[in-house]
Formats: C-alpha cells, sequence, structure tokens
C-alpha cells in the first residue's frame, strides 16, 4: 500500500491518464440471458431492497406491480421510475444493455414472483 504524505513528493503516486499502449478502458461484460442479468445486475438491489426495490420473489410487492401490466413494469426498468416508495435506475444502470434483455430480465423476476 501507498500513502501520500502531506509536504513530501509524492510524484510516484501520480495517476496516469494514459496507459502503455493507449487510454484504459473498462467494459463490463455482457449477460447471456435473463437469468446471468438478474445474478449480475438486478440482484443487487432486487436481492436486497435496496433503494425500496421489491425483493426477488416477494409475492406481496410484487403483486400490485404486477397488476400494472407487463407494459408499465418494462417502461419503468428501460426508462428508470422514481417513486414513493423506491427509485429504480434506467435500465438498472446499465444503459449499454439491449432492451430485450432487460425485458426479459423484468420477466425473469415476475416468474420468481408467482
Amino acid at each position: 500500500m501507498r500513502v501520500a504524505v502531506a509536504g513530501r513528493d509524492n510524484s510516484a503516486m501520480t495517476i496516469k491518464e494514459d496507459a502503455p499502449g493507449g487510454p484504459v478502458n473498462f467494459v463490463l461484460p455482457v449477460p447471456k440471458d435473463a437469468t446471468a442479468l438478474y445474478e449480475s445486475v438486478c440482484k443487487t438491489c432486487h436481492g436486497a431492497g435496496i433503494g425500496g426495490a421489491p425483493k426477488a420473489g416477494d409475492k406481496g410487492a410484487w403483486g400490485p406491480r404486477m397488476a400494472q401490466g407487463n407494459a408499465m413494469l418494462y417502461k419503468h426498468a428501460l426508462e428508470g421510475y422514481s417513486g414513493k416508495v423506491g427509485v429504480m435506475p434506467a435500465k438498472g444502470g446499465r444503459i449499454d444493455l439491449t432492451d430485450e434483455l432487460i425485458k426479459a430480465g423484468v420477466d425473469h423476476m415476475l416468474g420468481m414472483a408467482k
């Protein structure tokens, strides 16, 4: 571990903008299916109920949402949602994912709540 000390030369700790060979880009893997999407993205909030997210498999929490219809749930998942109970970032924060994969993830979680 390196520690910067006030009043000393900390130039060896300089963060370099470009790595040898070019800039560093971080790319998250794209889940291959709805189950992988749930495990790698959705479960972060829907597994623990973070931010008011209905927990996966909680029939009581998902029932009223299911009553709104799939079109509304897809809209909230794709575009994001901010309501009285919680917040849903657009595409769960993974705007790089396709709409079709997000909808499949919604369907997967709905299946868990039946």
